[in-house]
């Protein structure tokens, strides 16, 4: 199974380096599919962990693995440390710096705020919090099966059977009410918060839990981001530095890329066949006057055919992300090759056109030689961020 993986602040050899640059270059910026995220030392409060777009029947697993905190025992009767799920509202603009950088995301009501899930390491239990209007969102214990034998929504119960693990210790998973309300209810019960408690498991100074979340109707879709909070590190000077292992995967029900990405693969594929048709165009025109052709005009169509497969490539990129969870390694090669070669010849011919070669002279001066050699090497580690510039997203 391909992984997306991330690990925070380590230390690796030039070479690696060097590997880790070239893979980002080459796979982007995508937010689909699995990502595992290992994090040692960390003492930053809040860590966004990810944002996804989900359609109706989409899913997001989170699998905890690893949890060591380090705290000292502390009197708070509200859990200090876990996860949040809110959803970006239609036009929203989010904005970190109205946000008091001492109030605990945890301990406060936001309007985008979905759920929380509060980490009792004490009563080894996590508290799942809903708030506001959700009829269709399920949030359920444990990861989805990897081949369901019957297709459909899950229900809001569950009965669940506890990880045993070596050595692991858990609490069963149940639904909880709060004492004031019957489970009739509760169904009525609209803007108030639900509990749902998980099991948490403990083993050699660790934590572990995994949870799921299903969209269950169109009400409920929409960009959900969900980040992990610990509120003990808010002061500063007084962070405990903590470890943390955590796999997240999302998936709609057509395939593992995010919704605002699905209709890329489609996009790109009628781009690269505008570009191609439009060289093929220009080609036929330059065959009819070849007695008014320069060398420039053959790099233009060279230009739009380059173009052309680089849109390829990355239409067939995004088509195996979306349905194999990772891109071909290959084809990923071919489209940074291609896409590279294409930023090149953009900037050469717009700065050979600029300098009137071949309509105005055929020589360049010595001047612009040295710009034409400074600059046009400079474009190949350029060459991504000026394509995601001008609106061509990399995909990873």
């Amino acid at each position: 199974m391909a992984v997306s993986e991330r690990r925070g602040f380590a230390r690796g050899s030039p070479a690696e380096l060097g590997q880790q640059l070239l893979l980002l270059l080459l796979l982007g910026r995508c937010s689909g599919r699995i990502h595992r995220l290992a994090l040692t030392g960390e003492k930053r409060p809040d860590i966004q962990l990810n944002s996804f777009g989900f359609y109706t029947n989409g899913s997001l697993e989170v699998d905890l693995s690893l949890l060591r905190l380090g705290l000292q025992e502390t009197k708070e009767n509200t859990p200090l440390v876990g996860f949040s799920l809110t959803r970006d509202r239609s036009g929203s603009v989010r904005s970190s710096s109205t946000q008091d950088p001492n109030e605990c995301p945890l301990q406060k009501n936001s309007s985008n705020l979905l759920a929380l899930f509060l980490i009792n390491t004490k009563d080894l239990q996590v508290q799942v919090r809903k708030y506001g209007e959700q009829k269709k969102l399920f949030i359920s214990p444990g990861l989805l099966p990897e081949m369901p034998s019957e297709p459909g929504l899950p229900k809001p119960e569950h009965t669940v059977t506890p990880k045993n693990d070596s050595g692991t210790t858990t609490v069963l998973d149940k639904v909880k009410s709060k004492p004031a309300a019957s489970q009739g209810d509760q169904q009525g019960l609209t803007g108030q918060e639900k509990e749902l408690v998980l099991g948490l498991g403990h083993h050699n100074s660790s934590y572990n839990f995994s949870f799921h979340v299903v969209i269950g109707s169109r009400a409920e879709e929409g960009q959900y981001s969900l980040s992990f909070h610990n509120c003990y590190n808010l002061m500063r000077g007084q962070e405990q530095p903590f470890d943390m292992t955590v796999m997240i995967r999302e998936k709609n029900p057509e395939g593992f890329l995010s919704a605002s990405e699905i209709p890329l693969f489609k996009l790109y594929m009628v781009m690269s066949a505008c570009f191609l048709a439009a060289g093929i165009f220009w080609v036929s025109v330059l065959c009819k006057n070849t007695y008014n052709v320069f060398k420039i005009h053959w790099l233009m169509a060279a230009l739009a055919f380059t173009k052309s497969i680089s849109l390829l490539f990355h239409s067939i990129n995004y088509y195996f992300i979306n349905s194999q969870v990772h891109p071909i390694e290959g084809l990923a090669v071919m489209h940074y090759i291609t896409h590279l070669l294409k930023g090149a010849l953009l900037f050469i011919t717009i700065a050979l056109i600029g300098s009137g070669w071949a309509f105005v002279k055929y020589v360049l001066s010595d001047k612009e030689k040295n710009i034409f050699g400074v600059v046009i090497p400079l474009q190949v580690p350029l060459g991504p961020q000026v394509g995601r510039g001008v609106g061509m997203p990399a995909c990873m």
